[in-house]
């Protein structure tokens, strides 16, 4: 006697439901975070970084690339990290770690919650404070 294999479609996996599409999120995001800061420590590296910081200098600028993250160094101009493009590198990896940090925190706060009424206000009160915290980060990043 054989065993039939069961093979399901796409919609009968239930892959395109909501909370599959977030954990996917989840794990891109992760993944993003993780190439934008590799991004900005190899971008560090090849623009003299290797010789005129320390270890933490270099880590700091890779979590964020701000031109205020080397203003304090040892090199001899900050010109080559004002550029507006690293400015794109820090507002991208300020919204997919805020993004990514919020889910997380509905994902947690949904195990904990157990009325439908507390979890949408926790729901609402986290996307207010992403927003918020989101532009402020681009201010940041923006104007300085």
């Amino acid at each position: 006697m054989t065993k039939k294999s069961r093979t399901l479609s796409i919609k009968g996996r239930g892959l395109t439901n909501f909370e599959a599409m977030m954990w996917l999120f989840t794990r891109l995001s992760a993944l993003g975070m993780y190439a934008l800061i590799l991004f900005a420590l190899i971008g560090a590296l090849i623009m003299g970084a290797r010789n005129n910081m320390n270890l933490a200098d270099v880590m700091r600028w890779s979590f964020m690339p701000n031109v205020t993250h080397v203003q304090s160094t040892d090199l001899p101009s900050t010109d080559a990290w004002v550029t507006p493009f690293w400015k794109l590198v820090a507002s991208a990896l300020l919204l997919v770690a805020t993004a990514h940090g919020v889910h997380g925190l509905v994902v947690v706060a949904d195990d904990y919650i157990a009325s439908e009424g507390g979890r949408k206000v926790v729901r609402l009160l986290s996307i207010v404070m992403m927003i918020a915290m989101s532009l402020m980060g681009l201010w940041i990043v923006w104007t300085s």
